[in-house]
């Protein structure tokens, strides 16, 4: 796969508008969730919880089932995060929402990604992805830096100066591993010179948020797509 085919320009507005169908969320008691409508979730054996979607327009709420009927300990939540194996047909939401065995994370388990060496990469962004790669091992499937072809101004891969840590098992595959990751990185936002961090439609900026969880996190707009909306991975742009 090619990131430079996924990367996408970073606007930083935000600004309330409709919910992310069928996107994930995080649920009560931090359970993977989905958004859906109220109804949808009920009908499937779900619990939703309010606030946890962006925006929460009408009746689009976080659904969540932590018990469904693949093994002794199944629960729903998406393909990418299951250690074991999954069934579909039990769990709200779309296809990629299943019921899975395993009680397991499931975060990760690739081989270790490719760094790019600094030059088009600047020494920043490098080091940030090393370091982030060497906490996580197994958690990021592959590493985006350089975009070709564009203007510094529309996004900081133009310069070099931003990562994407993809870690979920596809480009477009929902995961929930990202959150972990982000807030790693915000905790060494001063040592690593970041500049923002995007992942599951929020974004933190060091110059105008406080440490905080990412719940807590400013929520951006719906781009109406999983990689768009950075839910398979997490973009850490960084100061030159």
């Amino acid at each position: 796969m090619q990131l430079q085919s996924i990367i996408v320009s970073v606007a930083l507005v935000v600004g309330p508008t409709f919910a992310a169908v069928n996107e994930p969320c995080i649920g009560r008691n931090g359970a993977a969730g989905v958004c859906v409508s109220t109804s949808a979730c009920s009908s499937a054996g779900g619990t939703s919880i309010t606030g946890a979607c962006p925006w929460d327009p009408v009746d689009i709420r976080c659904c969540t089932k932590p018990s469904c009927s693949n093994g002794s300990n199944g629960n729903c939540r998406w393909t990418s995060d299951c250690a074991g194996s999954t069934v579909v047909n039990q769990c709200p939401g779309p296809a990629a929402f299943r019921c899975c065995s395993s009680t397991a994370r499931g975060f990760g388990g690739y081989d270790a990604p490719g760094i790019p060496g600094v030059g088009a990469c600047r020494a920043s962004a490098v080091a940030g992805a090393r370091a982030v790669v060497a906490a996580f091992p197994g958690r990021v499937r592959e590493i985006g830096c350089f975009r070709q072809n564009c203007a510094c101004s529309t996004s900081d891969h133009c310069c070099g100066n931003a990562i994407d840590f993809m870690c979920s098992d596809a480009a477009g595959a929902p995961t929930m591993s990202g959150r972990e990751i982000a807030e790693w990185v915000m905790n060494r936002a001063s040592a690593q010179n970041v500049k923002y961090i995007i992942w599951g439609q929020k974004i933190w900026n060091p110059s105008r948020d406080g440490v905080s969880p990412w719940t807590s996190w400013r929520t951006m707009e719906d781009r109406n797509s999983i990689t768009q909306n950075h839910w398979d991975h997490v973009h850490v742009s960084y100061n030159s």
